[in-house]
């Protein structure tokens, strides 16, 4: 990437590809599992300072399935950058960036609830929004919706 504020991360990290994505005026960096902690400790020591976000992504049909994106931010550059790593199905494991950045916490625990995401060397990933004893993973594309029926206000009453 020939842009000056990410050349410095584009050339420790050669197999990282970037794009720039003109509709949303963020950067993207496509990182691989195993530089995803490195490259998040870099981008903050670069300047992408303030965390904003980490989120799952479920494709169903892609390879890898799951995707963990996350969202940093630099006043210094005056800059957004998404970071978004590949997670497969098979292991969907991924290692944790609390201690690059603390507040990812309750978001790898959101992801860990909702998509089964295992976030390694994570302080607590304890189920955040369901109840424990909760089984499966709502948001995953395959996931079962059930039968429960559903009335909605002003239909007819049945018995």
């Amino acid at each position: 990437m020939s842009d000056r504020v990410f050349a410095p991360l584009s050339k420790r990290f050669p197999d990282v590809e970037f794009e720039q994505v003109l509709a949303s005026q963020q950067d993207v960096a496509h990182v691989s599992l195993e530089q995803y902690v490195d490259f998040v400790s870099a981008a903050r020591d670069h300047g992408f300072n303030v965390f904003s976000d980490l989120c799952g992504v479920d494709y169903l049909r892609r390879k890898p399935r799951f995707e963990i994106v996350v969202n940093l931010l630099s006043h210094e550059h005056v800059r957004r950058l998404r970071i978004r790593v590949g997670v497969p199905a098979a292991d969907p494991t991924v290692a944790s960036i609390t201690s690059v950045f603390p507040g990812a916490n309750f978001y790898e625990r959101e992801a860990f609830d909702l998509f089964g995401i295992v976030f390694t060397d994570h302080p607590d990933l304890t189920r955040l929004v369901l109840p424990d004893d909760w089984e499966g993973y709502p948001l995953r594309k395959d996931y079962s919706v059930g039968s429960v029926p559903v009335r909605f206000k002003g239909s007819p009453k049945t018995t």
